[in-house]
């Protein structure tokens, strides 16, 4: 056993396991293989699953063993490996499924594994404010951020895996396969999350700025919405923070302002969301990217619980990358440009063709980043 208390059996299957290669889907092809939802094709589905989530987990575990400046060491991080550790084991110790009803019990164990992970990001987040105490300047960087990237875009493909599947077995109606809408769109899902994030700041500040969605309001496109709400969500978030710390709590706010741009010929769509809260100073602007860099005050705890993450208006520090990790998972991107002294202007692309794989590091990469 290592000094996790790891049976040698369970470390050699990890081993194995890791060096296997993961296969990488689009959202294209998840929603072609779902749209007929019939017994015969989530038996498909969960035999694929079987096969690939340990595979995937192996990854995650391995590279959680040996990362830079003790951070595996710390015990937010070896609560971490331990989870993944686990849930390995109980998927290499399923049976293959081979029925329906192997298929319902399968679907019950991921089920369970997700709500299992569910504050992942948040424990991470504290693991690397425990390895600050020790190592204060290495935590912002290159290694730390690489790895932390990587490690949060493998997290994103394993739980839309598993959360394409479980959707699978829920009443949807309209055109939902799974998690996936073919009718998504950007201005409906901004203005749900413009609403819950004024609804946050007026918790936090006792205000909140009006939010303005323009151009092209009528756009609708093949993606996962939820992964749109947590992205767009997260950048009004600081748009809205900022509008209220520059300009004053009982002080007049100017709007933040979100336009969606994008038409039937074209690539990508775009997301703009703009805001008049005093900008980042140009020395601060690629700090932005890095997983502890916040102008906001350190929330007090870090709650658990069952739910998917933790809700803050800001402190944590890993909002900005993790939006742009679930931008970048199927082909877009996030930028930020900013007037130091007026505002921020927040450019979110997403590929509208469905056609992009998902970004899938490899141990090899993984290692480089540690080595």
């Amino acid at each position: 056993m290592d000094d996790l208390g790891i049976p040698k059996r369970v470390a050699d299957e990890i081993r194995v396991y890791a060096n296997r290669k993961q296969t990488p889907l689009t959202i294209r092809q998840l929603y072609e293989f779902g749209v007929s939802n019939t017994v015969e094709m989530r038996l498909k589905a969960a035999k694929f699953l079987h096969c690939e989530i340990p595979v995937r987990l192996a990854h995650m575990a391995r590279n959680l063993e040996s990362l830079p400046f003790g951070l595996s060491e710390t015990p937010s991080v070896r609560r971490i490996r331990q989870l993944y550790i686990d849930s390995f084991k109980h998927m290499i110790d399923f049976p293959h499924p081979l029925t329906e009803s192997d298929e319902v019990a399968f679907t019950n164990l991921i089920d369970t594994m997700k709500n299992r992970h569910a504050n992942v990001v948040p424990t991470m987040a504290r693991g690397l404010r425990e390895l600050q105490e020790i190592h204060p300047r290495e935590v912002e960087g290159e290694q730390i951020r690489h790895f932390l990237d990587r490690f949060y875009m493998s997290r994103i493909g394993i739980r839309m895996l598993i959360g394409q599947h479980i959707a699978l077995h829920e009443e949807r109606t309209d055109d939902w396969v799974g998690i996936i809408y073919p009718h998504t769109s950007p201005a409906e899902v901004a203005k749900v999350a413009a609403q819950q994030a004024c609804d946050l700041c007026r918790v936090n500040y006792g205000t909140a700025p009006r939010v303005e969605i323009a151009g092209r309001t009528d756009l609708e496109f093949t993606y996962i919405p939820t992964h749109l709400h947590h992205m767009i969500f997260e950048l009004i978030k600081n748009s809205l923070r900022a509008t209220v710390e520059v300009h004053g709590e009982d002080g007049p706010l100017p709007d933040v302002k979100i336009i969606v741009a994008g038409g039937s010929g074209s690539e990508d769509v775009t997301i703009k969301i703009a805001d008049e809260g005093g900008g980042i100073p140009r020395s601060g602007v690629n700090r932005i990217w890095t997983y502890l860099y916040s102008t906001a005050n350190i929330p007090m705890a870090m709650p658990g619980g069952g739910g998917e993450e933790v809700v803050a208006m800001a402190g944590y520090g890993y909002g900005l990358p993790v939006t742009r990790l679930y931008a970048r998972y199927f082909g877009g991107d996030v930028q930020v440009i900013s007037m130091e002294g007026y505002g921020t202007d927040a450019y979110l692309y997403l590929n509208r063709l469905g056609t992009h794989q998902e970004v899938l590091p490899t141990e090899a990469t993984l290692r480089e980043d540690t080595a």
